[in-house]
């Protein structure tokens, strides 16, 4: 893997990781169409989220760096699920992003449901991350399990199973970027013990660079989105991830 894929690659991660539209899905088609299918770059794609999850510490730092233990015991319930689940079913889930045909049909059933998202919650209410209960926590932590089927998407899963549990979109958004800190560390970390020896081996100045670019997109992407969303709503998501499913799949019928 060169250094111009390894930036490309952290700027498809940066973008897409906390947007609804799949980093997985989106790193996965990226890999596709550019033909790296090395092992260093499948460890790789996980590096560079410690990138992403620094720049929510960054962009939030009075919720991480002030002593609130609610705060923390919320964002534990909600991980919970997410780490047992992927402990459970890792072996499962590494074949799955083996099989590319998963991620246009998740992107493409995923964004329509987008599309109607705003209808079927209706009305927000007016509360607060710091007012979400530890129910509320813990059906999001629960709805984002569904991410670990490739092209779902984390943050689409997490943002819907808040709404459906009562918090409005700013809110579910913003804990789902909350969410996020503790179960991208737990599975960057595992996945990197487990391929430390083929890490060691690689230019580490492809991880430096990328967890850079990483961090700067994915600290624009998150501000641009909460603002977004807070005046638009999903359906441009819904859309952009019906299209981007459709032209995958096209790509992958074409390729043979």
């Amino acid at each position: 893997m060169s250094t111009w894929e390894a930036i490309l690659l952290a700027i498809v991660e940066g973008l897409t990781e906390y947007l609804p539209v799949s980093s997985t899905g989106h790193l996965s088609m990226t890999r596709e169409l550019l033909g790296i299918n090395d092992a260093f770059s499948e460890t790789y794609i996980i590096a560079v989220q410690f990138g992403a999850i620094l720049s929510v510490v960054a962009l939030y730092p009075r919720k991480f760096f002030r002593f609130d233990i609610p705060f923390y015991a919320k964002l534990l319930t909600g991980f919970i699920p997410a780490a047992i689940l992927g402990y459970l079913f890792d072996d499962y889930l590494e074949q799955l992003l083996g099989m590319p045909w998963v991620i246009p049909f998740t992107l493409v059933s995923v964004g329509i449901f987008l599309l109607f998202t705003d209808r079927i919650f209706g009305e927000q209410s007016d509360e607060t991350v710091q007012d979400i209960s530890y129910k509320q926590a813990f059906l999001a932590g629960l709805s984002q399990c569904a991410a670990m089927v490739p092209g779902v998407s984390r943050s689409a899963a997490s943002i819907l199973g808040g709404m459906a549990a009562g918090m409005n979109r700013t809110t579910a958004a913003t804990y789902s970027f909350f969410l996020a800190v503790p179960t991208l560390s737990a599975a960057g970390i595992y996945k990197m013990y487990k391929n430390k020896d083929l890490i060691m081996s690689q230019e580490i100045s492809h991880l430096l660079i990328g967890n850079a670019v990483a961090f700067v997109v994915a600290w624009l992407a998150m501000r641009g989105f909460v603002q977004y969303l807070r005046k638009h709503g999903f359906a441009a998501f819904g859309w952009y991830r019906i299209a981007a499913g459709l032209a995958f799949a096209a790509f992958l019928y074409w390729r043979g």
